[in-house]
C-alpha cells in the first residue's frame, strides 16, 4: 500500500492534470475532445502513480463518460465486452486447468531440463520460442500458450533456489520475455499480428497492390531479430541480471522431480489434449476457414477450450472433482485484468470519436518539411507510444487512411510511412493495456508497473530507432512506388 503522503500527492496530481486539461484546454481542442483528454490524463496519472488499483481506475470511464455527456452508458460499457476480453478469459481458464492438474509443472521441468538451469539460458529459450511462434500465430495466442509454462518454470526455480541468484529478477525477465518476444516476433511476418493483416488489407483495397509475404519478411524480419536480441541483453545483462548459475545439484533435483511426477494422470492427460487442440486450432484456423464450412477466430477457440474443460470428466475418484475444471476454480483468475483492458479500449474509442487521432495525423504532417527520415521517425515514435493506450488493430485501421492521404499529398510512397506506423503499433511495452500479451503477463503478479515501465520504455525507444532506419532504407529498395 502506498504511504499516505504519496497517496495524496498522487491524487492531487491526477486531479490537477484533469482540471488543467479540461478547463485550461492547452491544445485548443473541441470541448468534447478536451473532456476525453482530461479523463485520459486522470486515468494515466492514477495508473502510473499506482494511487489506486489499476482495474479500479479502468472503471472510471463508466462513471465519467456518461456523467460528462461524452457517451451514453451503453456506448461506454460495450468495450468492456470486447471479443479480446473473452479471449483473455478463455486463455486464463485454460491456464487454470493446466496449473490445477500440475501439467504446467511437468512441462516446465522438461523445458528446464533441455535449456539448462542457468537463469539466462532459460530466459533466452523463452525469447526464442515465443518470438518464433509469434511469427505464425497471433501474439496473444502465443502468450496464452507460454504463460502457464513460464509461471511453472518460476515455481520450479524457486523450489530449487540455492540463494546465490535473484529469483525475483528471473521472474520479472521471463514474464516480460514472453510478452515482448510475442509482440516483436509478430512483426516479422505479414500474418504474425493483426495490425499487419489490417494494413495489408487496406493497401490492397486502396491501391490494388498486394504486399508480398517475402517482401514483408525482408524488411521486418531483420528488425524483429535485432529487437529480440536487444531484448535479451537489455533485460538479463543490464536491467535485471539474475545471476542464477547452472549447477549439477539443481540438474539432479530436476531429474528427480520429473521422476517423482510419475506417469501422466487421467485429468492431466485430458487437460493436455484440450490445450493441444486449442493451440492446434489457433495455428490452423485460417486453413479451416478457407474450407467455408465454419468460421473460427482466436476468441471463439479460446472460449471453446475453456467450455470443454468444464464439460470434460476428470476421470478422478474424488467426487468433488467431477470435471476437469470446476467453477469454484475461477476464484483464482485475474478478473481485474479483464476490466483493465476494457477500460483501455473504452478510452481509446472515445479518443478516436472525439477526433484526437485525426488531429494527431495533421500534426504529424507538419514534420514533412524536416526531411523524409524525420517524418518516418516521428511516425514510428507516435505509433509506438500511442499504442500504449490504444488497441493496435484499431490504431492501424484509424491511422492507415490518415497516413495514406498524407503520403499522397506529399507524393511519398505510402508504404514508407504505413509500414513503420503498423510495426510501431505492435511494439508497445510500457503499460499492461498496451498489447494483449502485456496484460496477460502483468496478471502473473511477478511484474510491478514500474518494471514494465522501465523495460518497456527502453524497448520502445529501440523499436522506434530500428523501425525508422530499416523502413527508410529498405522499403524503397524492396517495394515499388504506389499510386
Amino acid at each position: 500500500m502506498p504511504s499516505n503522503r504519496k497517496f495524496w500527492i498522487s491524487i492531487f496530481s491526477a486531479a490537477a492534470i484533469f482540471f488543467y486539461l479540461l478547463f485550461g484546454n492547452p491544445f485548443n481542442v473541441e470541448p468534447t475532445a478536451a473532456k476525453v483528454l482530461a479523463i485520459g490524463g486522470l486515468m494515466i496519472t492514477l495508473w502510473v502513480t499506482e494511487a489506486a488499483a489499476m482495474p479500479v481506475v479502468a472503471l472510471l470511464p463508466l462513471i465519467l463518460f456518461p456523467a460528462m455527456g461524452i457517451a451514453t452508458i451503453d456506448e461506454t460499457a460495450t468495450p468492456y465486452a470486447n471479443p479480446v476480453i473473452f479471449l483473455f478469459m478463455g486463455g486464463f481458464m485454460i491456464g487454470l486447468a493446466i496449473e490445477k492438474w500440475n501439467l504446467h509443472r511437468r512441462i516446465a521441468l522438461n523445458i528446464v531440463k533441455v535449456t539448462g538451469t542457468s537463469g539466462d539460458r532459460i530466459v533466452l529459450g523463452f525469447i526464442i520460442a515465443a518470438g518464433f511462434l509469434s511469427m505464425w500465430l497471433s501474439n496473444t495466442a502465443t502468450t496464452m500458450m507460454m504463460f502457464p509454462i513460464a509461471a511453472s518454470v518460476i515455481t520450479v526455480m524457486k523450489d530449487n533456489d540455492d540463494g546465490k541468484g535473484s529469483i525475483q529478477n528471473f521472474a520479472v525477465t521471463i514474464m516480460l520475455a514472453i510478452a515482448y518476444a510475442a509482440n516483436l516476433g509478430g512483426i516479422a511476418t505479414i500474418i504474425g499480428t493483426p495490425p499487419n493483416v489490417a494494413f495489408a488489407a487496406f493497401i490492397q483495397k486502396k491501391y490494388n497492390y498486394t504486399i508480398e509475404f517475402l517482401d514483408w519478411m525482408m524488411i521486418c524480419l531483420p528488425i524483429a531479430l535485432l529487437l529480440l536480441t536487444a531484448l535479451y541483453f537489455v533485460m538479463v545483462k543490464w536491467m535485471y541480471p539474475n545471476k542464477i548459475a547452472s549447477s549439477d545439484a539443481t540438474k539432479k533435483m530436476i531429474h528427480l522431480e520429473i521422476k517423482a511426477l510419475g506417469k501422466i494422470g487421467k485429468a492431466e492427460s485430458r487437460v493436455l489434449v484440450i490445450f493441444a487442440a486449442t493451440a492446434l486450432l489457433w495455428i490452423t484456423k485460417d486453413l479451416i476457414n478457407r474450407l467455408g464450412v465454419i468460421a473460427l477466430n482466436d476468441t471463439m477457440i479460446a472460449v471453446m477450450g475453456a467450455v470443454a474443460l468444464f464439460l470434460t470428466p476428470s476421470g478422478e475418484k474424488n467426487p468433488e472433482e467431477k470435471f476437469v475444471l470446476q467453477w469454484r476454480d475461477t476464484t483464482k483468475m485475474a478478473w481485474g485484468i479483464l476490466l483493465l483492458f476494457g477500460g483501455g479500449i473504452t478510452l481509446a474509442n472515445q479518443m478516436e470519436k472525439a477526433g484526437l487521432i485525426g488531429m494527431m495525423g495533421t500534426w504529424l504532417a507538419g514534420f514533412s518539411g524536416s526531411g523524409g527520415f524525420i517524418l518516418v521517425l516521428m511516425i514510428a515514435l507516435i505509433a509506438v507510444f500511442l499504442s500504449e493506450l490504444m488497441s493496435n488493430v484499431a490504431q492501424v485501421i484509424v491511422f492507415a487512411p490518415v497516413i495514406a492521404g498524407m503520403a499522397d499529398v506529399l507524393t511519398i510512397n505510402p508504404l514508407l510511412l504505413g509500414i513503420p506506423m503498423t510495426l510501431g503499433a505492435s511494439c508497445a511495452g510500457m503499460l499492461p493495456m498496451g498489447t494483449p500479451p502485456n496484460a496477460i503477463v502483468f496478471s502473473s503478479g511477478h511484474i510491478r508497473l514500474k518494471d514494465m515501465l522501465k523495460v518497456g520504455f527502453v524497448v520502445n525507444i529501440l523499436s522506434v530507432i530500428l523501425i525508422a532506419l530499416f523502413c527508410y532504407y529498405l522499403v524503397p529498395m524492396i517495394v515499388p512506388e504506389l499510386k
